[in-house]
């Protein structure tokens, strides 16, 4: 079963460019030995877009989505980064783009579209301790009734 997505960036730099996700854009992760970072997020997604020429098919993009783009946007130029673009309406969402080192550019963008949870669903809640009193005193009242009746 696939359980999630793995992206690549190709870079002519790839230790700036893992230092500038790192630190600047401060993505999660884990070092996996030998210089690899991996970057780890809780959610993603895949979409899949048609091309006008035949000759264009084949290609592949990376690109970050958040909930509040300006916000981002506004964060991210306070560590550095730097953007290309002003935030543009693209109808699925509100787009812009920052470049990282090693030649390498990244759309980041607010989605319109609801996006599932991946987070598993809450587990259903343990009786509380009230109830469970509530319970315990009605056995000796049903009890002192059959008392009664024989």
């Amino acid at each position: 079963m696939i359980r999630g997505i793995h992206g690549l960036f190709y870079s002519s730099d790839p230790d700036a460019t893992r230092a500038f996700f790192k630190e600047k854009v401060q993505l999660p992760g884990s070092d996996i030995g030998q210089g690899w970072w991996i970057f780890d997020f809780d959610e993603g997604d895949l979409g899949v877009h048609p091309v006008e020429d035949p000759a264009d098919a084949g290609g592949h993009d990376v690109s970050f989505y958040c909930d509040d783009i300006h916000g981002t946007v506004a964060q991210l130029e306070s560590r550095g980064v730097e953007f290309t673009k002003d935030v543009a309406d693209h109808g699925y969402g509100l787009v812009t783009y920052f470049v990282a080192p090693g030649g390498i550019t990244v759309q980041l963008y607010e989605p319109r579209y609801v996006k599932r949870s991946a987070k598993p669903a809450p587990k259903a809640k343990p009786k509380t301790k009230a109830k469970a009193k509530a319970k315990a005193k009605a056995k000796p009242k049903a009890k002192a009734a059959k008392k009664k009746r024989r």
